[in-house]
């Protein structure tokens, strides 16, 4: 076997006395994709903080190459050849796509002055090798959420660093841009580079992987080839128990119909929309990135001017113009960016929790404490939200549980239709379960729920049926009984 490209042995974290990685062990070899898995708190991030020299480890050993190494700040990594992809973006929005690829590092001309139209030259040709349709003029602040993920992933790589982190690569990602990164993650193993590749959807890692290691509670738990574990015994060592089924679902479609839509327009790319949800369903909107879902769910939640089209509610036309109005008429809508748009991230979990409720929960524009805290209990004990209190940020929680804070916000309001998009992109599968039950109980209990998702597996194990959109409009409608992977893909493709 080739000496390892990066060996870690014993690595040790501990804040304020809590140990946060305790025995972190990991090898990774040249020319391989290598799966770093486990659930949120099980000390991953903690790692791969310490290897970019974000962190530094109280104790362990870090040898690159086979030789011990020490980094102090995260550029001495990347000088080191270590780079990372972050789950967590975070872009220059007024700057160009070029600008923020190569921020700190610009290529100069004359006079030390920044030469711009090499920069934008060079920046345009990493976006075309990797196969991103991006124009590197672009302001950041144009893009959408999947497009910052890709110039995100293409900065990572215009290091040439031999080591790359890749930390949720495709958490924004539809399937036609996620088979992009795969390809480029071949060509990177075929010039001998080694990725570490961190992914909540096992599908992915089964599908690309070479080996894995596995931490739960801050701990090494195995590692091994992909080939000689299962995915049942995966989850059961991320997870810490054997899952009975990946997919909580037991709800039973009526014949009643709740939401009628037709020929809806929306944004100027939503055209002559039409289907219909059922009391106690759950019906997944499918499409590739670009094809219209998530405006169809803001033209609901009445984020968009009305452009033509009619929405019948339990039987009663009508006009939803704003959230308030959503909201008023029995809509939630989790979005699919939680840090962006779901939650307040300055604020704690109480204040989160209640804020859709606020008129509620006040008297004479005063917020009543006991009413406030009341509600924000129920909510945390009905999601099982791992918390030592309510006035803990929001922003010092896991994925999966800010997740859960946020269905909280809004199941608070008493809910008839759900609006979940991408419900459990960035949560373990331990949380996702949670959430799928969410979605199960609710149909069950005489809810709706439209549901979007670029899992392909998340569709087939939850929906009761789909509609697909293409382009904008739709191209087909699959019941549960005729739905695959091929179905789905052929008609949004």
């Amino acid at each position: 076997m080739a000496q390892p490209l990066l060996e870690v042995r014993g690595l040790t974290k501990a804040f304020a006395g809590v140990p946060a990685l305790s025995d972190g062990q990991f090898v990774l070899q040249p020319g391989s994709v290598h799966a770093l898995c486990g659930g949120n708190g099980a000390g991953k991030s903690t790692f791969l903080t310490i290897v970019m020299g974000i962190q530094q480890r109280d104790r362990g050993v870090i040898r690159l190459r086979g030789q011990e190494v020490s980094f102090a700040r995260p550029s001495d990594a990347l000088e080191a050849g270590i780079s990372i992809i972050e789950q967590e973006l975070s872009p220059v929005p007024a700057m160009t796509v070029s600008e923020n690829i190569f921020l700190g590092r610009e290529p100069v001309g004359l006079f030390g002055r920044v030469d711009f139209r090499r920069m934008n030259r060079e920046a345009q040709k990493l976006l075309d090798d990797l196969h991103f349709r991006i124009s590197a003029r672009t302001l950041m602040m144009d893009l959408t959420i999947a497009e910052l993920q890709l110039v995100e992933i293409a900065k990572a790589l215009s290091y040439n660093a031999e080591v790359i982190i890749m930390d949720e690569p495709t958490s924004a990602l539809g399937e036609a841009q996620a088979d992009e990164l795969f390809a480029a993650i071949a060509r990177l193993k075929a010039q001998g580079k080694g990725i570490i590749y961190v992914s909540h959807r096992l599908s992915e890692i089964f599908g690309i992987a070479d080996t894995y290691t596995v931490f739960r509670d801050g701990r090494f738990i195995d590692s091994g080839a992909m080939g000689d574990v299962t995915r049942e015994r995966l989850i059961e060592m991320i997870v810490g128990r054997s899952l009975t089924d990946e997919f909580a679902k037991d709800n039973t479609p009526t014949d009643e119909a709740v939401l009628s839509v037709s020929s809806l327009n929306a944004a100027g790319r939503v055209k002559d929309v039409s289907f219909t949800l059922h009391r106690g369903e759950i019906l997944a909107l499918y499409g590739l990135m670009g094809s219209g879902r998530s405006e169809v769910f803001e033209r609901l939640f009445g984020l968009h001017p009305d452009e033509g089209g009619d929405i019948v509610l339990n039987g009663k036309p009508v006009r939803l113009i704003s959230p308030k109005e959503s909201i008023k008429a029995g809509f939630a809508f989790v979005t699919e960016d939680r840090k962006g748009t779901g939650l307040n991230l300055m604020s704690d979990i109480r204040t989160n929790i209640c804020l859709a409720r606020l008129r509620e929960l006040s008297s004479a524009g005063v917020m009543r404490r006991a009413r406030e805290m009341s509600a924000a209990q129920r909510m945390i004990a009905a999601f099982g939200i791992k918390t030592p209190n309510d006035k803990l940020d929001v922003s010092g929680l896991s994925g999966g549980n800010q997740q859960k804070v946020v269905l909280g916000k809004w199941f608070l309001t008493d809910p008839g239709i759900l609006l979940l998009d991408e419900p459990t992109r960035g949560v373990d599968v331990g949380a996702k379960r949670d959430i799928y039950k969410v979605m199960s109980d609710f149909a069950t209990q005489g809810g709706a729920v439209i549901m979007i998702s670029s899992e392909t597996d998340e569709v087939l194990g939850m929906a009761d049926r789909a509609v697909v959109l293409r382009d904008g409009r739709v191209s087909g409608e699959v019941t549960r009984d005729q739905m695959s992977a091929a179905t789905l893909l052929n008609l949004a493709a």
